[in-house]
């Protein structure tokens, strides 16, 4: 049944609104397009939680009422499938006068297009710390049938204070696929984020777990680079077009993170890492040489000196306004897929398309392959350094030599 706005209105939602009988509102954390996040307290079981008003459906067609209340429950099912420590868990769907409300955990924080706010660009180090959690979680999200779609700066959060801060978390399942989900009738279209899309998805193909994959690089290259692979444009039909001839801009911060980030920004979807692969390609690449998921899962996010950085806390102001000209991309429904043949009269400039990515094999040092033997028998258990144990073999080829001396004397 649909609710009118007098019945809205007298049913009073806003702050201290009980919800469903359980979850009372306090004040809203944030809205957009696709509706109003607000923070409320878990009468039942005492916590804070997130709760997501999907938008009113009150002015809609029967058809769109019923398109935007299985999306928002399609969204709560997704998210209610994952279980990684860097994915906003999905608690509850509670269904009032027929409309559904999406009740998650509540992460005080702020989202890496906020953190942006506050510096021109983040440091390799730190981005390949969100770059390896965020590609776990969304592994996880492959691994169940999952593509997200819609992955960019505003939907990666970082906690800002109490016990959690520093942890990375992926959020807002609201545009995902399932493997069985109908997808849409009419491929000419597109729904997203284009700063952040993979060109076949420009194209107008299905969105895949390769195109994940993209997205991930992309916002990863905003993070390094202060800006997005494609530039910043207005105009999104214009930077669909950009998207589309897979030119990204070449990175000059990467440092390190280079080759990971290239091959995950590969033009051609078969080219590229999957998520798993990728997010060992940048642990190994950038944080550590004999690092595993298992060390970073969980993990709060650190700077070099090892302390969660400046920017992440909630002591460091954000400033919505400080570069109004720069734009980190909303998500938009309905966007033109670019057809073939079609083209822009503004070219990109110093554009750039990555090489086809071939990791070069580095010679391994003998001690450190003994190691990792030693590590794949016994577990991540134990941590010796390589010195150690070139000491402890010059100490025993000198005790040998001793004792082979002694009996030949």
């Amino acid at each position: 049944m649909d609710v009118t706005d007098q019945q809205r209105v007298r049913r009073g939602v806003g702050p201290d609104y009980l919800l469903a009988g359980r979850y009372r509102l306090a004040g809203k954390l944030g809205g957009g397009g696709m509706g109003a996040v607000w923070l409320a307290t878990d009468t039942l079981l005492h916590r804070q939680v997130a709760v997501k008003q999907v938008t009113s459906t009150t002015r809609l067609t029967p058809q769109q009422a019923v398109e935007v209340r299985n999306r928002a429950m399609r969204e709560g099912r997704i998210a209610a499938r994952l279980s990684s420590p860097h994915a906003i868990a999905m608690h509850d769907v509670a269904l009032v006068d027929g409309e559904p409300w999406l009740v998650m955990e509540y992460l005080s924080s702020r989202s890496l297009a906020q953190a942006l706010g506050t510096t021109d660009s983040l440091p390799p180090f730190e981005v390949a710390q969100i770059g390896a959690q965020i590609a776990d979680a969304l592994t996880e999200a492959h691994e169940a049938g999952i593509v997200h779609r819609d992955i960019k700066p505003g939907n990666i959060l970082i906690a800002d204070r109490g016990k959690d801060l520093g942890i990375v978390k992926i959020s807002d399942f609201g545009i995902s696929r399932a493997k069985g989900d109908v997808e849409e009738a009419d491929d000419s279209v597109i729904t997203g984020t284009p700063a952040y899309f993979a060109p076949e998805v420009a194209r107008g193909q299905d969105p895949t777990a390769a195109s994940d994959v993209f997205s991930l690089g992309a916002t990863l290259y905003t993070a390094i680079e202060g800006r997005p692979p494609f530039d910043i444009d207005h105009d999104s039909i214009a930077l669909l077009h950009r998207v589309a001839k897979g030119q990204i801009i070449a990175p000059t911060r990467s440092g390190d993170l280079t080759g990971p980030l290239l091959h995950m920004l590969e033009p051609d979807p078969a080219r590229r890492p999957t998520m798993a692969q990728a997010r060992d390609e940048i642990i190994l690449a950038a944080i550590s040489k004999r690092g595993t998921i298992a060390q970073l899962r969980g993990v709060p996010l650190t700077s070099a000196d090892g302390v969660v950085p400046a920017w992440a806390r909630r002591s460091t102001p954000v400033s919505e306004n400080r570069r109004p000209s720069r734009e980190f991309g909303r998500t938009i429904a309905g966007l033109p897929a670019v057809q073939p043949g079609e083209s822009q009269a503004n070219p990109v400039p110093s554009t750039y398309s990555p090489p086809p990515f071939d990791l070069t094999k580095k010679k391994r040092n003998p001690i450190d392959d003994v190691l990792m033997r030693i590590e794949d028998t016994i577990g991540d258990r134990t941590s010796i350094l390589s010195t150690v144990v070139l000491a402890a073999l010059v100490l025993a080829v000198v005790v040998v030599l001793v004792l082979v001396i002694t009996l030949l004397l």
